[in-house]
């Protein structure tokens, strides 16, 4: 079927950026299905209802809307590929494997491309994680959440501890490298229970280790019916301990919420935090695109049927906007200043268009606050940056270009 292609040249008109270069360019893929909503989540995430995955149709509906999206990335080299969801390990290995081959049929990827799966040990089965190796995923990413069987139940996953160490094991059996999910300040837990669940963690070597702070996000079920969670005292203690832990493990704390082993950075992060590009495909998947005048962003149809329906017409996007020149210090700074390095200022430029005026002010602001610290080249949170990360984001709201 042939579908409408974008008017290319209303992405090369003039506008009121100059970017001197293309920031490096990954792919997104999302798949929207999992076993059970998760009272937490507020991803576009939907149960399975018949408790069957339309798979090859779903596959035939990505292909058709990466197909109307191709004039956008014309020539450019895609660096890593992140498939995320929902539950993509819900999806066999047979349509992974369909799906990697017909992304290599349409696009260049770099040598070594970093492809990642997020996986569920609520999905595994025996040998699953080595045969979506043998199709082309080259690391895997487990979102395990917690070892405490409680804890567990509470949040609403369908795998218990047994299970969540039984797909860790084999994951490093499978791979050479993989990322471990984890969450603290839980309903009920306490300093002595979050330990219990690092040390398990640190226990399996992972190389990639993600934490993150249980936060109640609107429209989730959470939200509607809060449950009790740690006052903020105990959540920064709970974070001081990830820290020592993590510290004595051997894991860098490069990110506000990932720590890694030499060499087993998250490159598909990387390039959020860094400012880059990427193309996101899938019911409800956001892209960042950046031209030589203007960087757009767009969103696909976030209902997977019809998602399904439209995107075979070439009908996939359902908004798409323009990011004003004012709005991009920001949007840099809310990315960059979650890394422990930072940012230097040519790339600050580079990935803006903006020259380093635009956030001059907003920088002696958080220099003067201990926010931040800075040299003639780079710029970089400081410890109490780190700990204080929203307000030293907020601090660049107001700065215009």
């Amino acid at each position: 079927m042939q579908q409408p292609l974008p008017d290319i040249q209303h992405y090369l008109r003039p506008g009121t950026l100059q970017l001197a270069a293309l920031p490096p360019l990954s792919l997104y893929v999302h798949l929207p299905w999992c076993l059970k909503k998760c009272p937490y989540c507020d991803f576009n995430s939907h149960e399975m209802s018949s408790g069957e995955l339309p798979e090859q149709r779903y596959l035939d509906a990505l292909m058709a809307d990466l197909e109307a999206a191709l004039p956008l990335i014309w020539g450019r080299t895609i660096h890593t590929i992140f498939i995320g969801g929902g539950t993509p390990s819900l999806f066999s290995p047979q349509a992974i494997e369909r799906l990697l081959s017909d992304i290599r049929a349409r696009l260049k990827l770099s040598a070594g491309c970093e492809i990642t799966l997020e996986a569920n040990p609520g999905t595994f089965e025996k040998d699953r994680f080595r045969t979506y190796r043998s199709a082309g995923v080259t690391r895997l990413s487990v979102g395990v959440q917690s070892f405490n069987d409680e804890h567990l139940k509470a949040l609403g996953r369908v795998h218990d501890r047994a299970q969540a160490i039984a797909a860790l094991e084999e994951a490093a059996q499978a791979f050479d490298t993989f990322n471990l999910d984890l969450m603290y300040a839980l309903p009920g837990q306490s300093i002595e229970q979050l330990r219990q669940d690092v040390d398990q963690a640190l226990a399996l070597a992972p190389p990639h280790l993600s934490i993150y702070h249980l936060t109640i996000e609107p429209n989730t079920y959470f939200a509607k019916y809060p449950p009790v969670i740690p006052e903020d005292d105990t959540a920064y203690a709970m974070l001081d301990l990830i820290t020592e832990r993590t510290q004595l493990a051997g894991l860098d704390r490069y990110e506000v919420s990932a720590y890694a082993r030499t060499g087993h950075h998250s490159r598909h992060n990387l390039n959020y935090w860094q400012f880059g590009d990427y193309l996101g495909i899938g019911a409800g998947a956001h892209s960042k695109l950046s031209f030589a005048h203007r960087i757009v962003r767009q969103v696909r149809l976030r209902d997977p049927r019809l998602y399904m329906e439209k995107a075979v017409l070439g009908q996939a996007m359902a908004q798409e906007t323009e990011v004003g020149r004012a709005d991009l210090p920001f949007e840099f700074m809310l990315n960059a200043l979650r890394l422990r390095q930072g940012f230097s200022l040519a790339e600050f430029s580079e990935r803006t268009g903006l020259a380093i005026t635009a956030i001059q002010a907003g920088l002696q602001e958080a220099e003067a606050k201990g926010l931040i610290a800075r040299d003639f080249q780079r710029v970089w949170p400081t410890e109490r940056g780190f700990d204080f990360l929203s307000d030293l984001q907020t601090l660049f709201l107001n700065d215009t270009a």
